[in-house]
């Protein structure tokens, strides 16, 4: 039954435990705050009115610290908990301790949470609720005859997708029987036989990835709150979200509502989620997966209905009934804005913010947890903030987004910023100038990122473009200054600012304020390169989880083969061989926390089209980042 709430352990961290933390506020709830070492002095700690600290300083012993958290809970005399997004949000057991102690949950039922959490299980919910999900087999894939016969009846490609899978994560894209039969034998003979951790859907070419902001409480109420298009995404991840969904008919915005009611009522869903579909060009609207639990990009769908979404998260959980009608107003962008590379595929990196100015004035919203002299650890996850822009119709907000972004400054870390001001100037996203939009969920991939990443490329090699881009960035340094009382920008080349400043210390001390990437790709680099002619090293870009490995021991492998997966901050990463050569030593397995720099495994490449590793950058390996979401958020 539900309960009052007079005191709330909020179960996250970041911009999301901020974000709760202040509508508590204003609702008069006092807060719990829990942290790590590295957010010690984070805003929302230093917010809520209490803390406890989680000793640690992996995911694991911190913030998925089931037991841990528990414990605080009684100690604090929390009555209640708000998971966030991530982390511990979408765990039944959890919510079921929760329970368990007499508090409480700021979410579905663990039954809903177990209904939904699972990719199969909730492939058959919605079958149950007569939502068509994408075609696809809803059972795990150990048998290999079953997953031919399903390519030769439904044509390539096919998606390869966890069970347990989100914002991204563990998905392969095959593109005929030899792929798919690499992918099947990799797996059962390299990954101790986790193939029934997968499953099978018909991948569908330049679709929308459109989703149902959703509501339904203990009353029998239901809403939808907005609908939002979140198909600008890198490699499966969401980057720029949008509400509402634009340019839909009203039989798809009608079919999506009536979707979404069927699929909450069929597991008796309380709280706020959203369902998540793929549209298709002829307007097909397929079931993807629902998210039981606020999402990153809330916040567009709270500016166009007008709506606290946490408020409303609130109030259902303590029984109330939530708010019915609520008219659309006005058009809204969110931008993650994440510590990520752009000239690394958007690789997660780390460092100090070294300055930090948000855009303002009209329409301008930002939801961050982080300030001007933060460090943004590797350990967790990359996203200082969300610049949220609404504005009264699409073309305003697009026009109110470069304005936003012209304003923008963030110095010490790389961001997508650069990428940002590219999206929001190009006709086929925009729609201006007489273009039709035309963006589906690989759109970003195909036109600006210049690759996809090794589950859409059956294995391709990754550019290494990125890092000659850093260079011709570092190439230069710009300075504001007057001639004849006017203000101009000089771009003037390195060699000249040395010259003129004293030499190489003055260089190297305006460097020292560049992106700290310690933990990132930069730093990884160095490493490889400078291995003292070790040659055939394949070193870790990142300090990261090793989730598969994709050769053997003796194996023969061709320039740009995928050797390893791994993730960092949530984002897949993939690694490739640089050059022609056989696998000598593997050092590291699945599940294998690995350090930047550190060694994967070696190649011998001597004699390898006539050269020796370590001539022509045989060292190292090309590396392609999969970003899932920068916020331990599973999905989203």
């Amino acid at each position: 039954m539900p309960k009052n709430v007079n005191k709330l352990l909020v179960a996250n961290r970041g911009e999301i435990a901020l974000r709760v933390v202040r509508t508590a506020r204003e609702m008069g709830i006092p807060t719990v705050a829990v942290y790590a070492e590295q957010d010690r002095h984070a805003q929302y700690v230093q917010m809520a009115d209490d803390a406890y600290l989680l000793s640690g300083d992996t995911y694991k012993d911190t913030y998925l610290n089931e037991d841990l958290l528990i414990d605080i809970l009684q100690r604090s005399g929390a009555d209640a908990v708000h998971p966030g997004y991530g982390f511990l949000s979408e765990v039944a057991t959890f919510a079921q301790k929760v329970i368990d102690a007499g508090a409480a949950w700021v979410g579905p039922n663990p039954k809903a949470l177990v209904d939904l959490g699972d990719k199969i299980t909730a492939r058959r919910v919605a079958t149950f609720a007569k939502v068509p999900p994408v075609p696809g087999i809803s059972q795990s894939i150990s048998d290999m005859r079953l997953l031919l016969d399903f390519a030769h009846t439904h044509g390539y490609p096919l998606m390869l997708k966890r069970t347990d899978g989100g914002g991204g994560r563990g998905i392969t894209l095959v593109h005929n029987d030899d792929e798919l039969r690499g992918f099947y034998m990799n797996h059962d003979a390299l990954q101790g036989g986790d193939l029934n951790e997968y499953f099978v859907e018909r991948f569908i070419d330049k679709g929308r990835h459109v989703e149902t902001q959703c509501g339904r409480d203990s009353h029998g109420n239901f809403t939808v709150y907005s609908t939002r298009d979140c198909s600008v995404q890198r490699r499966n991840q969401k980057l720029v979200e949008e509400a509402p969904a634009p340019f839909l008919s009203s039989e798809v915005t009608d079919q999506l509502e009536t979707y979404s009611r069927r699929l909450f009522e069929a597991v008796d869903y309380e709280g706020l989620g959203t369902c998540e579909f793929m549209v298709t060009e002829q307007g097909k609207v397929y079931f993807l997966e629902v998210n039981p639990r606020l999402q990153v990009e809330h916040t567009v769908s709270e500016e166009v209905c007008g709506l606290d979404l946490v408020r409303e998260q609130l109030t259902i959980a303590n029984g109330g009934e939530l708010t019915v009608n609520h008219p659309l107003r006005g058009h809204s962008f969110e931008l993650r804005l994440t510590c990520e590379d752009p000239a690394k595929n958007l690789a997660p990196s780390s460092g100090t913010l070294a300055s930090l100015r948000w855009p303002s004035g009209p329409g301008i919203r930002v939801d961050s947890g982080v300030v001007e002299g933060d460090t943004i650890s590797p350990k967790f996850d990359s996203m200082m903030g969300k610049l949220v822009v609404t504005a009264s119709d699409r073309a305003a907000a697009v026009a109110r987004v470069r304005r936003a972004l012209s304003e923008l400054k963030v110095e010490g870390v790389p961001t997508p910023a650069s990428l940002f001001e590219q999206i929001f100037n190009d006709d086929e996203f925009t729609a201006e100038h007489g273009v039709a939009y035309d963006v589906s969920t690989k759109w970003l991939e195909r036109k600006y990122l210049n690759k996809e990443a090794a589950s859409s490329q059956g294995g391709q090699p990754a550019s290494m473009s990125g890092a000659s881009e850093v260079d011709k960035k570092e190439s230069s340094e710009t300075f504001v200054i007057e001639v004849n009382n006017r203000r101009v920008s000089l771009t003037v080349p390195n060699d000249i600012v040395a010259n003129l400043t004293g030499g190489a210390k003055a260089r190297d001390a305006k460097r020292a304020i560049q992106p700290l990437r310690g933990q990132g790709l930069h730093h990884a680099q160095k490493k490889q390169q400078s291995n003292d002619g070790q040659s055939g090293v394949i070193a870790s870009p990142m300090q990261a989880v090793v989730t598969r490995i994709n050769v053997a021991e003796g194996q023969q492998v061709a320039k740009g083969d995928l050797l390893v997966v791994l993730e960092s901050m949530k984002m897949e990463n993939y690694v490739y061989a640089p050059v022609k050569g056989a696998v000598t030593k593997i050092f590291v397995g699945p599940a294998a926390g690995v350090e930047a720099g550190e060694t994967l495994m070696t190649i011998d490449v001597t004699g390898a089209n006539g050269t020796k590793a370590g001539e022509n950058g045989a060292t190292g390996a090309a590396v392609d980042g999969t970003a899932t979401d920068g916020t331990m958020e599973g999905g989203k």
